[in-house]
């Protein structure tokens, strides 16, 4: 007995147990946590906020692109302590996510279907057709499998956002993300000036240029500064086009995270598995059909519109804290090669898919 009471009692050895923290140290309390959070938090709603107002001073340029591009511009002159570091994770993972399930209410399902079977048929392939298309030739290539993934998703569905999205169900390196992020940034910003002047050459109409920029530009904020210039029509049959190669988004994001269960379908009993369906892509469809009830007051939707790019903003600057001049030129000529070759395969079958249709 005496053995036994001393066994009962004895520590748990550091390590062991089924809390990941020492025995002797107790778990850090929630405010604890919201302490460490509190610095790197901070100051992406900093840069948000000089996000949205650069947005509001230059109105064709989206607050997510000045977020993007604010990141690496400060972290690659200003070395930032390690005190930010875990807030910065914080955004681009929690609040990214929450960002894209805001965006949800932007879809309104009666606007797609408008679009008519064609035009939806259209979106449908083109966002096959660069998914398959990207990964044929990062293969090609000899680009890695996540790196693939990513550029498919963001030069597919929905830039920036698509490319964390798919970060949540994949797992890829930092590296990998940062990339592909700047690579959407990179690209969709060539395709503002080069779509219209495209459509010009090509002698589109203004309704077919606006389809054509809604099915191939990456950013939503991208195609709107495209369809703004076009005028007439062209903004909001571009805009509509965009939102329903969002709403793709969740059956990929879906598709990729029941892949990953598959895969790691080997793990011992008790291990934590990705869920069929992730909670943000949940959110995301529940805003839409929330949305396309049409119950929610123009006042709540213009809050949560300004709360959701509030969200994204700072979750694009602390992606772009990330992106490091080095890493870019450590990646070498080939992710620049597969965004390209991405980029042609999007616009062309949108193209040809716009001139069947219309």
């Amino acid at each position: 007995m005496l053995n036994e009471t001393a066994s009962r009692e004895a520590p748990v050895p550091v390590g062991t147990g089924p809390t990941p923290y020492p025995a002797q140290e107790p778990r850090p309390s929630w405010r604890r946590r919201w302490v460490a959070l509190g610095p790197g938090v901070a100051l992406c709603a900093g840069a948000a906020g000089l996000a949205l107002a650069g947005g509001l001073l230059l109105p064709t340029v989206s607050p997510l692109l000045i977020a993007i591009v604010l990141g690496p511009a400060l972290c690659n002159v200003v070395p930032l302590p390690a005190v930010f570091s875990r807030g910065l994770a914080f955004a681009a993972r929690k609040l990214l996510r929450l960002g894209i399930v805001l965006l949800g209410l932007q879809l309104v399902l009666s606007d797609i279907l408008r679009l008519g079977s064609g035009m939806i048929a259209v979106v449908v392939v083109t966002v096959l057709a660069g998914l398959v298309g990207t990964m044929f030739i990062g293969r090609l290539l000899g680009i890695g499998v996540t790196q693939r993934l990513l550029i498919a998703c963001g030069f597919s569905i929905c830039g920036a956002a698509a490319v964390a999205a798919a970060d949540g169900v994949v797992d890829a390196e930092e590296e990998e993300v940062v990339t592909a992020v700047a690579l959407v940034v990179i690209f969709g910003t060539l395709m503002i000036p080069a779509v219209p002047l495209a459509a010009e050459a090509l002698g589109l109409s203004t309704t077919q240029t606006g389809l054509w920029a809604g099915g191939s530009i990456h950013e939503v904020a991208q195609v709107v500064a495209v369809g703004g210039t076009v005028g007439g029509a062209a903004l909001g049959l571009a805009v509509v086009v965009k939102l329903a190669r969002v709403l793709l988004l969740a059956p990929v994001i879906a598709v990729l995270s029941w892949r990953r269960r598959r895969v790691r379908a080997d793990l011992p009993a008790g291990a934590k598995r990705p869920p069929l369906i992730p909670l943000f892509v949940v959110g995301f469809l529940a805003m839409a059909v929330l949305r396309t009830t049409g119950l929610l007051p123009d006042a709540v939707l213009a809050g949560a519109r300004t709360a959701q790019t509030t969200l994204l903003a700072a979750a694009m600057f602390a992606l772009g804290c990330g992106v490091r001049i080095q890493t870019l030129s450590r990646v070498g000529v080939r992710p620049f090669l597969l965004a390209s070759g991405s980029t042609a395969v999007v616009a062309g079958v949108s193209l040809v898919g716009v001139l069947a249709v219309t």
